[in-house]
């Protein structure tokens, strides 16, 4: 029920704000079929119980990472740098780093062993995209699992991260789009009590995540420091803002990585 509740409580707000402040029809109908998808993940799914699955499931999410290279659409940033960080699927663009970061940061918490050389497989696929919002994402992630753990290895990680989301953000910077970035001083410009609401939505979900899931304490540190990256970055600059603005991919990411939470810990 808490990682239900960290999904639908910032989701169902955020649409509410969406269908009511003149959004195009089809953004809240996105997130709430994304909502629908991700609560199912959460409340069925069954994560990888072998070594080979774990690391099936790893390569894959590195390689939805590195995809829009190939085969994304591209958008020259406010610096003239070549900026590539979405995957076309069907009808929708998908951030790609919101979509698999979330789960990258779980099984980097689940082995311990692994953690640093996952992160920073991420990290460089982040890089070449550049994505400032993805690499403090990763960031505090390690940040939180460092904390937890005190694996000197995860430590250097969190320094190379912060060093590398610094030069992604001068590279990397786009203009906003409306209802994805910038919609906590978006709503509060019709309204500060809307946007006060819409940030109480959001900091519900990330107290849920940090205290309340049924994870062990490294996968909610690891977690709920993706989920402060993500949101920090969208109040500081052009980026999307997870749950209550539209895009799909963080909810389809963090329904995916709540419900890897039966993945026996190594």
């Amino acid at each position: 029920m808490p990682a239900l509740l960290a999904l639908a409580i910032p989701v169902l707000c955020g649409t509410a704000w969406m269908a009511t402040s003149g959004a195009p029809s089809h953004y809240p109908l996105v997130n709430l079929g994304a909502l629908a998808l991700a609560l199912l993940l959460v409340a069925f799914a069954r994560g990888p119980h072998t070594a080979l699955s774990r690391h099936i499931l790893l390569g894959a999410l590195l390689v939805v990472m590195l995809c829009p290279l190939v085969i994304g659409p591209e958008i020259v940033s406010t610096s003239g740098d070549r900026v590539v960080r979405w995957m076309p699927l069907g009808p929708l663009t998908l951030h790609t780093g919101m979509l698999a970061t979330p789960a990258l940061a779980v099984l980097a918490a689940r082995n311990r062993i692994l953690a640093a050389p996952i992160l920073l497989a991420a990290l460089f696929a982040a890089l070449l995209q550049p994505d400032a919002a993805t690499g403090f994402a990763l960031t505090f992630a390690a940040i939180g699992l460092h904390h937890v753990t005190r694996d000197w290895k995860v430590g250097l990680v969190c320094i190379a991260a912060f060093f590398a989301s610094i030069l992604m953000a001068l590279a990397g910077e786009i203009a906003p789009q409306p209802f994805v970035e910038r919609v906590l001083v978006e709503a509060s410009l019709q309204s500060v009590a809307l946007g006060i609401a819409l940030a109480l939505a959001l900091l519900a979900s990330f107290a849920l995540v940090l205290f309340a899931i049924p994870f062990s304490r490294e996968v909610r540190f690891a977690l709920a420091g993706t989920l402060f990256g993500f949101g920090v970055m969208a109040l500081m600059s052009n980026y999307p803002t997870p749950f209550i603005g539209y895009g799909a991919a963080p909810i389809l990411g963090f329904g995916l990585a709540l419900g890897l939470h039966r993945i026996p810990a190594r």
